[in-house]
Order: C-alpha cells, then structure tokens, then sequence
C-alpha cells in the first residue's frame, strides 16, 4: 500500500493519545476491522501524505487499536499525529501484513517500538512460554512494562543501553544475546526492529547456532 487510493480505508475519530515517554506516544481509536495479533495499519491525517505502517499493539479482542509510535522531527506524518486530540479525526486502512504464526516457547526480541507485534500477541494469548528481550535507550521507553513483568516475569528481559548499572543489564539486545546462557537452538525467535537491528541480531543468532527457518524478522513500524 503505497498511497491511499491502493487500499481499503476508513476515517476514523482519535480516542486517546497519550505521551508515555519524551517522543513516544499511544494512539488509541475504535476497531473497524478484525486483525490478526501482529498486523499493521497504514495511519494518516490527509490523502495528500503517503500512508505510515504501524504494528498494532493490542489484543485481537480489544475494542479499541492502540499504536506505538515515536515522533521524528524531520517525519513528514508522526510531527501531526503527536498533536491529534480526541475527537480529530484520522486515516485508519485494513490490518493487513503476515507477521502472526507464532509457535510455542517462542523469544521474542524487540527494539523500542518494536515490541508492539509482541504486545498484541501476548495480550491476544496467541503464545505459551514466551521469552521477550527488549531494548531500550531508557527506562522510560519499556513500553507495557509492568504488564510484561506480570506476566512474564523472569522471561522479560530489559537490555538497557544508556542505563546506569541496577535493575537492567546495561547494553544492546546484541550484546546480551551474544552472552545468553539460555540461548536455545532449537526455539523458533522473532525479530522486530529497525533494519540494521534485524540484520545485526539474525546474524548473531546464526552465528550461536540458531538455523535460519527458526528466525523470523520484520522491519519495525
């Protein structure tokens, strides 16, 4: 879907968007349309701007869709989404993307906004045994952080990379990975992150032992 005129679309009213963090925002509007836990959603605020992907981050059941996003100065969309209020309206397409067989005992590494796809897929009780491993610049930018530790507990893991040493570890997902003790060949592992974190984190995975069918990669919305 590269413009709006590609794809099936609706405007829709913005319930909430809240700031959970310098830059980072959640933006909540009602569901038009069915999703599997994983999928996007091009959002926009005018047909005039090309459409922006976006992982959902809430359950399948949910009546509400909650999207994590960052605000980039030089973007040409997050700048206006960061001032949408309730009641302004907004550009919502179908779900739409293949990013959703998730099997058992799965680990699920994530970078900043990447965690969305496995918010959604937790939340949707689409996975049993799950391991996440997040990274993060700071604290602050643990998104769902408290419902994480619930549920996962000691399976949810914080890499933080400008930490100071404490309840963290202090470095990349990378560096943690490349030094997991509980790194397992044979779990199937799912990526979510910026191109470079995809294709640095793969690597090393392969590097440990890890075949390639069991990694499965999407570049972050």
């Amino acid at each position: 879907m590269k413009a709006w005129k590609e794809g099936d679309y609706r405007l829709q009213q913005v319930i909430s968007n809240t700031r959970l963090a310098p830059g980072a925002f959640l933006l909540k509007f009602r569901k038009q349309f069915d999703f599997s836990a994983g999928q996007i959603v091009a959002l926009g605020v005018s047909t005039d701007i090309e459409p922006r992907f976006y992982s959902i981050a809430s359950s399948e059941e949910d009546e509400l869709i909650s999207v994590l996003y960052t605000e980039k100065p030089d973007g040409k969309l997050t700048p206006m989404l960061s001032m949408l209020n309730p009641g302004n309206p907004i550009l919502v397409s179908k779900p739409f993307g293949a990013f959703t067989s998730f099997k058992s005992e799965p680990v699920f590494v994530a970078a900043g906004t990447g965690v969305a796809p496995f918010i959604s897929a937790l939340l949707s009780n689409k996975v049993r045994g799950a391991t996440l491993i997040h990274g993060a610049p700071y604290p602050e930018y643990f998104y769902f952080s408290d419902y994480l530790s619930e549920k996962l507990g000691r399976n949810y893991i914080q890499c933080c990379s400008r930490c100071m040493p404490g309840s963290h570890y202090v470095g990349r997902v990378t560096s943690y990975l490349l030094q997991w003790d509980e790194l397992d060949p044979n779990r199937n592992y799912y990526l979510c992150g910026s191109t470079e974190m995809v294709v640095e984190t793969r690597s090393l995975l392969i590097s440990r032992g890890v075949p390639p069918d069991r990694i499965n990669a999407e570049i972050y919305f």
